[in-house]
């Protein structure tokens, strides 16, 4: 069975066992806000959420057929490596935010290249997450939404910014992450 049909079937059995315990739920008279208690960002603390945001991602990847090889220290800002075939590959950061606000990524490990991703996963209570998939040449032309900080002649060591606010989600949108993954797809093959 090819692994596009073994992961539709997999999806399909996931979305009958969700049907399945939405009805056990209902059955047992249990409100529909607990059974929302599922996204309830708060209960996890800093490091759960940023390392639900990597497997999550990895997940994500994993789904669109990409290879997804996880690095073992990450001393170089690289948490994962996807691969779609011998000669493409794409370094991968993860970024987690439970609220739109300033995050950024340290230039002496997130060096502009082709081949680095970032992939910036945002937490809402009570919402699913929200992927967002940027290359890292986005930084090469920074705007409103991509920031270059050098701070010469501070403590703080220079890095490129992701200004996320309710204003700035236009110029994010772009990245949504399936949408950026089909762009991927469709640069593979050419």
């Amino acid at each position: 069975m090819p692994w596009r049909s073994q992961l539709t079937t997999a999806c399909r059995r996931t979305a009958l066992r969700a049907a399945a315990d939405a009805e056990r739920w209902a059955a047992k008279d249990v409100p529909r806000d607990r059974m929302m208690e599922k996204y309830t960002w708060n209960r996890l603390n800093h490091l759960q959420l940023g390392r639900y945001a990597e497997y999550l991602a990895k997940m994500e990847f994993t789904l669109y057929g990409f290879g997804v090889y996880t690095a073992e220290v990450d001393d170089r800002g690289i948490d994962f490596v996807v691969r779609l075939s011998n000669s493409r590959y794409y370094d991968i950061q993860v970024k987690s935010s439970r609220s739109l606000h300033y995050i950024f990524f340290p230039k002496d490990k997130f060096d502009l290249r082709e081949n680095l991703l970032a992939v910036v996963v945002i937490f809402v209570e009570d919402k699913d997450p929200q992927l967002y998939l940027i290359p890292s040449m986005a930084w090469s032309e920074p705007n409103a939404l991509f920031v270059s900080r050098n701070y010469e002649g501070k403590k703080s060591k220079p890095e490129w910014g992701l200004n996320l606010s309710q204003k700035n989600l236009p110029l994010l949108a772009e990245f949504s992450f399936d949408k950026a993954v089909q762009r991927l797809l469709g640069h593979s093959k050419g």
